[in-house]
């Protein structure tokens, strides 16, 4: 007989290897030392924010803050993200969402939710620290305009560290999607990809005030000045014409590059559905975006004139269709849900991982809420002379991200049960809780030949494999491997 390749190992056989080698693959609890740097840094975050409110307090009776809060506004947003981006790991990963299998990534070395706490915590302390600087510039004898440019240096310095700390392999792994996802046209995409790109065009206010601070920094900013960011919002960030045009250039960035991904996930699988239908929805953004830049333009030009309403009754027609598109999609498409053939789970889907069904009508509900929110925060983004516009949109901005932060869990969901997207070559992953002997069984096999995913291709074999978790309704779980093989000629015995 001819040797073939090596069976694959099923999980009880896996089980059944020397203990010594699970113990070695079992993830460790994460240190104290952890838990007591994010407790550290929270409480420290409290107390400088109850100072930055009570100086904010007094120096608003004085002179305008909003050119100060929105200078600050892009660095709290990316803030809240990450925090955010934790609860969903530590939610994924008790509910049994495989987001490790879903995103690539290595089983051993990613940021787990206590890392991701602590990233948010120590770049938090940072952000108050020179939020409160600036309050403060008088007595410490320095420009105030020199804090935030200090602060968003080194968060892009840590970011592009080259040296071989401060999460390293996921700073290469971050910076590797997203230049992926900007360059989305030339090669094919991946979940994390796509999943990026959806995540930036909730953060569209951010690229919008970056490129507001370098505008300032490029011919406003005067170093003599120790109160440069406390002034009218109409003297400093521009708010003209031309930067109308350049800020519905840059709200377009995030679209755009989904736009190009669908365009090439249509090119890979000709599947007009739903890729062509996905980007008929981000390009109706496009269009909402330029009404709304033509509106102010026109607005700040001539105030009330025919070229003003006919602008406005355009932005709202386009901005009606494109949230019905979005909503529809986010509950249809992206969760899987609205299904009316349920029988037991109403306007849901047959499968769910999250116990309690509460959870599903209150996303829905939220989704639609905060969609419609964020289609009038583009118009509200892009006029700065107003302050109550200022307020809604300092309001806006974070609820967005908080409404992807939600729009994350469901959408992961659907994907790891239902494979929707089909960035998958098979359908069944654990459901499981990531616990550590479950977790360190996938990894053992894992480093098999071919385990979960395939590595490369082997001459004269042909190989699918099945692993399964599945979680029984009954308090037993169950574990299933289906493996199915097809072993070519030279492989018979």
């Amino acid at each position: 007989m001819l040797a073939g390749p090596e069976v694959l190992q099923t999980p009880a056989e896996i089980l059944k290897c020397d203990l010594p080698v699970l113990c070695s693959l079992t993830p460790q609890t994460p240190p104290v030392w952890i838990t007591f740097r994010v407790g550290l840094q929270c409480g420290i975050i409290l107390v400088l924010m109850v100072l930055i409110i009570i100086k904010g307090i007094y120096v608003s009776q004085e002179a305008s803050m909003w050119p100060l809060l929105r200078a600050y506004r892009g660095g709290f947003i990316m803030i809240e993200f990450v925090f955010l981006l934790g609860i969903n790991t530590y939610g994924w990963r008790k509910a049994g969402v495989n987001h490790t299998l879903i995103f690539e990534l290595d089983p051993r070395n990613h940021l787990s939710h206590q890392q991701f706490f602590e990233l948010a915590g120590f770049l938090g302390v940072l952000w108050c620290v020179s939020l409160l600087a600036c309050l403060f510039s008088t007595y410490i004898h320095t420009p105030m305009s020199v804090n935030p440019l200090l602060l968003y240096g080194f968060m892009l310095l840590l970011l592009l560290n080259p040296t071989k700390t401060f999460y390293y392999k996921s700073r290469v792994w971050l910076l590797k999607v997203l230049s992926r996802s900007v360059t989305a046209p030339f090669h094919k995409v991946s979940f994390a990809e796509f999943w990026l790109a959806d995540q930036l065009n909730s953060m569209g206010t951010v690229f919008l005030d970056l490129w507001s601070l370098i505008c300032f920094y490029t011919f406003e900013v005067n170093w003599e000045n120790n109160q440069g960011l406390l002034s009218p919002p109409a003297e400093k960030f521009g708010g003209n014409g031309y930067s109308y045009g350049v800020a519905c250039i840059i709200q377009c960035i995030p679209p755009w590059i989904r736009f190009a991904q669908c365009l090439r996930r249509y090119r890979d699988s000709r599947d007009a559905f739903p890729h062509l239908a996905n980007a008929g929805k981000y390009s109706t953004v496009f269009i909402m975006v330029t009404f709304a830049a033509l509106y102010s333009t026109e607005k700040e030009r001539s105030q009330l004139t025919i070229g003003v309403k006919v602008y406005f009754y355009l932005w709202a027609v386009t901005t009606c269709v494109s949230t019905i598109f979005t909503i529809g999609w986010d509950l249809r498409m992206d969760w899987g849900l609205l299904d009316k053939n349920t029988k037991e789970n109403k306007y849901l889907r047959e499968e769910t991982v999250y116990q309690n069904k509460v959870y599903y009508y209150c996303a829905m509900v939220q989704d639609v809420i905060l969609r419609v929110a964020w289609a009038l925060n583009i118009l509200f983004v892009q006029n700065k002379n107003s302050v109550v516009a200022e307020i809604i949109s300092m309001t806006l901005a974070p609820l967005e991200v908080f409404r992807r932060f939600v729009w994350n869990f469901f959408r992961l969901e659907n994907e790891h049960l239902n494979n929707c997207g089909e960035f998958r070559a098979v359908r069944d992953i654990s459901i499981l809780p990531a616990t550590g002997v479950n977790q360190a069984a996938l990894l053992l096999l894992m480093d098999q030949q071919e385990g979960v995913r395939n590595r490369g291709k082997v001459k004269g074999a042909k190989r699918k494999t099945n692993f399964s978790f599945k979680r029984s309704r009954a308090k037993n779980v169950e574990t299933k491997v289906d493996v199915e093989e097809s072993e070519g000629d030279g492989m018979k015995s």
